[in-house]
């Protein structure tokens, strides 16, 4: 009798998930175009002679993921980037314009690609960009939290741009929101995990809240979603089937980083469950506020980036600043914690962009698992990632 149950436990989960799917890929054909069948898969740059193009071989292909309008090749600053080909890997069936490995100038900015599905429905428009990178020396990057926006596509949840070095304002910050909204397609904006706060410690702050992932998530045992924010991407194609993998923690870094700070605020909620839903008497919710700095490819040459399940197991981590306990505190409170350094950093291997960073925070620390308390609530603000630098 018992593995009767559990064997319909486990088909009617997978029944639920094979629902949501369903439902996520109506709406990209009813409530709005989401160009299901007109995206660019994949992206490749090829030049002669890439060693003066690329800091790393693997710099020249993107994997574009299906919620990214724009992509970019990030290239040496010397580089030429007057006559370049870009070619690209389409939905089956897809066409684009201007062509696949047509020829553009890229000195004047970005160049608009305009895919159009195989039935002639939909389109979708990229911004492709070729950038000259320099090599970062500031000694203290910020983060505030003051830009932000309704993600243009759908208008149903809020994504955050940060300000870059050069004063320009870039897409590194990701979260999970574009999979609650598989399980909570109703949901308004300010009713996702991650969303902002106008009044935080000094502007606006990014506010963090593990909810409940109603009916649907109840089906498929993913019974509540941790607010984070972290720098990275999150891969919506695999949310359902890899949750753990859908996380892509970390970016490419060209500085040492030596003190992780910022302020925060914290309130766990009343009711730590289990992954069943269940109540875990005696235990108290905790958040997670950490960065890590790591090697991003392999002894082989081989581009990595970090999961859910390894980012901070894995052996390419080079240093780790991590919080630890997160105490709840309705005030906003400073923390200001030093990377603990594993290993030592190869400056040639960081010149070349061969290191990442990745910065997480999470409402439920255990939320990768679908553990914590639903009403959990972090905010944070003003954090600086202070740096140092060969001369």
């Amino acid at each position: 009798m018992i593995k009767i149950l559990y064997n319909l436990k486990h088909y009617l989960s997978v029944v639920a998930i094979a629902l949501v799917l369903m439902v996520l890929n109506t709406s990209c054909f009813g409530d709005e175009p989401d160009g299901c069948e007109a995206d660019i898969e994949k992206a490749v740059l090829h030049v002669n002679q890439p060693e003066k193009y690329f800091f790393q071989p693997t710099d020249s292909m993107q994997v574009v993921l299906s919620t990214d309008s724009v992509i970019t090749f990030a290239v040496r600053g010397d580089a030429d980037v007057s006559a370049l080909s870009p070619e690209f890997t389409l939905s089956p069936g897809a066409t684009v314009n201007p062509a696949s490995g047509s020829t553009h100038d890229f000195g004047h900015g970005p160049v608009t690609y305009t895919v159009t599905s195989e039935d002639g429905k939909w389109q979708r428009r990229y911004r492709v960009n070729v950038v000259p990178t320099m090599i970062t020396v500031a000694d203290t990057l910020r983060y505030d939290f003051e830009h932000f926006e309704l993600e243009p596509a759908t208008q149903r949840y809020y994504i955050w741009h940060n300000t870059q070095p050069d004063g320009t304002l870039g897409n590194d910050w990701a979260t999970a929101n574009p999979g609650y909204r598989i399980s909570m397609s109703t949901a308004q904006p300010e009713d996702y995990p991650t969303t902002p706060l106008l009044q935080g410690y000094d502007g606006a702050a990014v506010c963090l809240r593990t909810s409940d992932t109603g009916p649907f998530g109840k089906m498929a045992n993913k019974r509540l979603a941790a607010g984070n924010m972290f720098l990275g991407t999150f891969d919506i194609r695999i949310a359902m089937s890899d949750h753990l993998h859908a996380t892509r923690f970390g970016l490419p870094f060209t500085s040492r980083p030596d003190r992780f700070t910022g302020y925060y605020t914290y309130q766990p909620g009343p009711t730590v469950q289990d992954f069943y839903g269940n109540p875990i008497a005696g235990r108290t919710d905790s958040a997670d506020v950490y960065a890590v700095f790591y090697r991003n490819h392999d002894a082989a040459g081989n581009e990595v980036v970090l999961y859910g399940d390894n980012v901070l197991s894995s052996d390419l981590i080079v240093a780790v600043a991590d919080l630890g306990y997160v105490a709840p505190t309705t005030q906003w409170t400073a923390w200001d914690v030093k990377f603990v350094y594993k290993k030592e950093i190869d400056e040639q291997v960081l010149a070349n962009r061969g290191y990442s960073l990745a910065i997480v925070f999470s409402s439920s620390s255990a939320g990768g698992d679908f553990i914590g308390a639903i009403g959990s609530r972090l905010c944070v603000d003003k954090v600086r990632l202070i740096c140092s630098h060969e001369e």
